[in-house]
């Protein structure tokens, strides 16, 4: 997996909302926000359709390195991200 772990959905009924990366096949990655998409079910979404976000947090530096995190570590990744854009 590359360094782009936090992405912007740019389009669908989703658009602006923020998810991070948990997997990739064949064009698409595979989204999760541990919320309503959780890791046992991510969203499947095209590259193309997204914009990386940088920001650094410990949850992100365990999903480039593959190591195993929770729902709960997703989402408190995206809630520090949240407060860091308002």
């Amino acid at each position: 997996m590359s360094d782009m772990v936090l992405v912007r959905s740019l389009a669908g009924h989703d658009k602006d909302q923020v998810f991070c990366v948990v997997g990739r096949e064949e064009g698409y990655l595979l989204l999760c926000d541990g919320k309503n998409r959780r890791l046992a079910s991510p969203k499947r979404k095209k590259a193309m359709h997204t914009c990386a976000e940088e920001f650094d947090h410990p949850t992100l530096e365990k999903l480039v390195r593959q190591e195993p995190v929770t729902d709960k570590d997703i989402r408190k990744a995206l809630w520090a991200f949240r407060a860091k854009e308002v």
